[in-house]
């Protein structure tokens, strides 16, 4: 039933309000007969992502079955949690907010308005690192070894388009093309594919030895003669790749395009090509043989492999081993779990390339570590060790 203004009037008097004081636009409201609970859902979005919606862009919920959920705007991720409440919250089309209301209207104004849902809860929004662990072993299915291996192949492994992957992998499409970009992924025939790190050591190898043979600068490798020579050896697209992997395209004066190799890039890639088939190395032996390996007039620096190798340097002699951070657990604290199993005890110069990922927004290496691990000193060193048994 409807009320009359004379029932709202009396409503007023009970509670002791003024009508006089009071706005003179009232919203009755009641209830729909078909009103359910759990028909709608509210989700609480920023400035940022409900001017993106104005604006026509989408947001999309990612997650397989065992995971998560995850929101996506184009190049964010949000993790998403339910938020309770002990009021009631009311779905009510078409409500007018007071400041709407003017004071100029002289009578009570009655508004009939039914409730078309109510929740108790809400999903609220916190940004949070993409899960991209899972691109890597999804590629790792079905490694490119080159042309000739590919028509050799009795079977090939499940090969995933740009779509495959945004269905699988809880990130943002931006994020998701920094990381196909980081991997050194690369797309053939519309599938994104990871070159098998042999093969792309041969494509690098192919491509020193031309710019060693030719003279020229490694800041300046010409684009259409580094594929004109190498076309015989290996197919262009893959010399193309090995060159974006590992350099930057510029385009000259008269409009070339050349590539600059990365100094950093190559001289890393060569030390993980050392450091992969064996356990330890000895520092001082695997510093001159990696120095060796690269092309020359390039140099080798310790911190080109951060992130990448771990010194020992308590060990007589000092060792090497390799470790990749991109081979850590996700989760922080199976990743801090994972890092006490290998060393019981950490400096932070040692652990920071391993962890510093991990460090959301405002937050630092040294908060992550004041959380996840103890501190102590040993020989005037602060070290850090596990705050939990590991086994």
């Amino acid at each position: 039933m409807s009320r009359s203004r004379e029932e709202v009037e009396a409503t007023l008097q009970i509670a002791k309000l003024k009508v006089e004081e009071l706005r003179r636009t009232v919203h009755c409201l009641s209830f729909s007969p078909s009103l359910t609970a759990g028909e709608h859902c509210l989700l609480e979005l920023d400035s940022e992502l409900c001017n993106r919606l104005e604006a026509g862009d989408s947001l999309v919920i990612r997650g397989d079955k065992d995971e998560h959920a995850v929101l996506c705007s184009g190049d964010k991720t949000y993790e998403l949690k339910v938020a309770d409440t002990s009021n009631l919250l009311l779905f009510v089309p078409n409500c007018q907010t007071p400041d709407q209301f003017t004071d100029e209207q002289p009578d009570l104004n009655l508004l009939y308005t039914q409730v078309c849902g109510f929740s108790s809860h809400y999903w609220e929004l916190r940004k949070c690192r993409p899960k991209l662990k899972k691109l890597k072993k999804l590629l790792m299915e079905n490694t490119y070894e080159g042309p000739d291996v590919e028509k050799e192949k009795s079977f090939c492994g499940s090969k995933y388009t740009t779509e495959d992957l945004l269905d699988h992998i809880q990130a943002s499409e931006q994020e998701l093309m920094d990381q196909l970009h980081t991997i050194h992924a690369c797309n053939i025939e519309g599938c994104w594919r990871i070159l098998d790190f042999d093969y792309e050591m041969k494509l690098l190898s192919h491509v020193i030895q031309l710019v060693d043979s030719e003279s020229w600068s490694f800041s300046k490798v010409p684009l259409s003669l580094c594929l004109q020579e190498l076309e015989t050896l290996e197919p262009k697209d893959m010399i193309e790749h090995c060159l974006e992997c590992y350099g930057k395209k510029c385009t000259d004066e008269v409009e070339d395009v050349y590539f600059a190799l990365n100094e950093d890039k190559i001289c890393r890639a060569m030390a993980q090509m050392l450091l992969q088939n064996a356990v330890k190395f000895n520092l001082a032996e695997f510093q001159e043989v990696w120095q060796q390996s690269v092309p020359e007039g390039m140099t080798t620096r310790m911190d080109q492999l951060k992130g990448l190798a771990l010194l020992d340097q308590n060990s007589k002699p000092e060792t090497i081993s390799l470790l990749k951070l991109e081979d850590l657990p996700e989760d922080t604290q199976e990743r801090f779990t994972n890092l006490f199993s290998i060393r019981e005890k950490w400096t932070e110069a040692d652990i920071a390339p391993y962890i510093e990922d991990l460090c959301g927004e405002k937050q630092t290496i040294g908060a992550l570590l004041t959380k996840y691990a103890r501190s102590s000193m040993q020989n005037s060193i602060k070290m850090y060790n596990s705050r939990r048994p590991v086994s």
